[in-house]
């Protein structure tokens, strides 16, 4: 290992807890044994259960199946673990979502027969199905397809059961965040589905990980810690499936259950505030760090769960500005304009593996259409277009001398990685003044320090960057959505709302071709203005 590599290594592990660094260690040498005795008796169901939110259908076929913008074909006991999909494929592969998915009982037939091959040809313990997350997730959508009404086999039942086993001897706290949360959840989705005592140990040890990671993983404004909003979506369905779950078994779950969800009501409440605040006038959410569309449930399907389970309607944010200060997001409407600003922290300090190094980043939408938006997140494979999607130079901010403003590096690593400085909201009659600084540069050998300022007036955004330090060259990047159109110099065209000029001091703009991923596997054509300077300031001129 070379000392560059050896200081990544050095700077991403200083930040991890102990329980991950053991915890890993602990996977390593440990192989649990498998528990194949015969599952419990089922729990009876009291009540109904609640429509949820629901995803697009994925199974085209009874072998076809389509994830992350790819089809391929599942018809032997090899395709499951095809190490020529990527792992993410795989997982989705594994996870069942379509279950449970729109018009699910149009394909009931496929699904009883799938289930059964599944058991059949992936033994305990394995191939990629059997790892913590594909795991937490297969039993959730079993026990919801049951609670659905379908009726489960006794070789359903039995394989819940070992799975269930299996997972609570390899809980992800080598991983933390939201996995360990979807793995909690497995157990207590498990621990309602049986009774007696086994299945009793399930329910709490389930419960006891939910109160101890919201408690810490949900900030007091009501944002998921990893600052994904994608990540916040799949967090707020977790909750409200459980609160689906306990409504639905009633009093015939434990005391503790019930008091559980008292809690989580009013958590939920607070995601679903943070999620409307972080929605783009088109209602789907602003493409922050790892974020996309389709991986959780669309904002409205949560919002129609939400009242379903009778949590009431969710307030909207009103114009002017919202600071989302736990999670680090600004959000400003005044007029046709909505900007969500990036202020804060890139995530956890020991959990910055959603995070992209796009500090002071921020988003446009101009007349209800996106305007300047982030780049988006298409994979997680590791390698090159990995890391250009993670780096600076893919999101609305400033990039120096080559260098992102947090090391990101591999699949879901972070070294050295900036911090905000200095935030100041000035809201007045006319319009707001935001202002910030990151000390990620510091670490170049001219210790840059960087700030930006915002004016969003009627009719006009201003930005101001200043780079205090020594460099040879910065660019502003500015990425626009694919429809928007450039018909002159110093216009921008957006459909269905008009003209946008602009204009930079000192430098006029490059014009440069890049691409946006709204979703996992997509990559569609578009353009960003930049902006290079090598002066100490540069100004942005937006105006429609």
């Amino acid at each position: 290992m070379n000392a560059a590599r050896a200081l990544l290594y050095f700077h991403t592990l200083r930040s991890l807890r102990a329980t991950q660094v053991l915890g890993r260690v602990w996977r390593g040498l440990r192989r649990p044994a498998i528990d194949d005795s015969p599952a419990p008796e089922l729990r009876p169901v009291a009540a109904d259960w609640t429509e949820p939110a629901r995803l697009e259908a994925s199974w085209c076929s009874p072998t076809r199946r389509a994830f992350l913008g790819v089809e391929r074909e599942v018809d032997s006991p090899g395709a499951w673990s095809d190490e020529t999909c990527s792992r993410l494929w795989l997982y989705n592969l594994h996870y069942f979502d379509d279950l449970v998915a729109r018009d699910a009982e149009e394909r009931a037939a496929w699904h009883r027969a799938e289930v059964a091959r599944w058991i059949a040809q992936n033994p305990p313990a394995e191939g990629p199905g059997w790892e913590p997350y594909p795991t937490s997730l297969r039993i959730v959508n079993w026990v919801r397809w049951r609670l659905a009404g379908e009726e489960l086999p006794a070789v359903v039942r039995h394989s819940l059961a070992v799975q269930a086993r299996y997972l609570r001897e390899n809980l992800e706290h080598h991983l933390l965040g939201n996995h360990l949360l979807a793995n909690a959840k497995a157990l207590v989705f498990a621990g309602a589905t049986f009774r007696g005592r086994e299945a009793e140990g399930w329910l709490r040890q389930g419960l006891a990980i939910l109160r101890r990671e919201l408690r810490e993983q949900v900030l007091s404004d009501g944002g998921h810690f990893e600052r994904s909003p994608m990540y916040h979506s799949i967090v707020l369905a977790d909750l409200l499936d459980l609160l689906n779950l306990f409504a639905t078994y009633g009093g015939e779950l434990p005391p503790a259950c019930h008091a559980a969800a008292e809690e989580w009501k009013r958590v939920a409440q607070a995601m679903r505030r943070w999620l409307a605040a972080m929605c783009h006038p088109d209602g789907e959410i602003a493409l922050f760090n790892d974020a996309a569309f389709g991986v959780a449930p669309a904002p409205a399907e949560l919002e129609g769960y939400a009242r379903r389970l009778g949590l009431g309607p969710s307030p909207l944010p009103h114009a002017g500005a919202l600071h989302l200060a736990s999670s680090g997001y600004l959000r400003l409407e005044l007029g046709e304009a909505l900007a969500f600003l990036d202020v804060g922290e890139i995530g956890p300090s020991y959990l910055p593996g959603h995070a992209h190094a796009d500090s002071l980043g921020f988003e446009l939408s101009l007349g209800g259409k996106r305007f300047l938006v982030d780049s988006g997140t298409s994979l997680y494979e590791e390698g090159p277009e990995r890391l250009r999607q993670r780096g600076t130079a893919a999101h609305n901010t400033v990039e120096v001398d080559g260098v992102d403003s947090s090391e990101v590096w591999a699949s879901f690593r972070v070294a050295r990685r900036a911090a905000p400085h200095g935030l100041e909201i000035d809201e007045s009659p006319d319009g707001f003044e935001i202002a910030c600084g990151h000390d990620g540069y510091l670490r170049l050998p001219g210790r840059v320090y960087h700030q930006r300022r915002w004016r969003l007036e009627a009719g006009a955004l201003h930005v101001l960057d200043r780079l205090e330090g020594r460099f040879k060259r910065a660019t502003a990047r500015y990425h626009l959505h694919p429809t928007v159109e450039k018909p002159g110099p110093g216009v921008l065209r957006l459909p269905d709302f008009g003209a946008v000029s602009f204009e930079g001091e000192p430098l006029p703009p490059v014009l440069e071709p890049t691409t946006w991923h709204p979703r996992f596997g997509s990559a569609e054509p578009s353009s960003r203005l930049a902006f290079p300077f090598s002066e100490p300031s540069l100004r942005t001129t937006f105006r429609w």
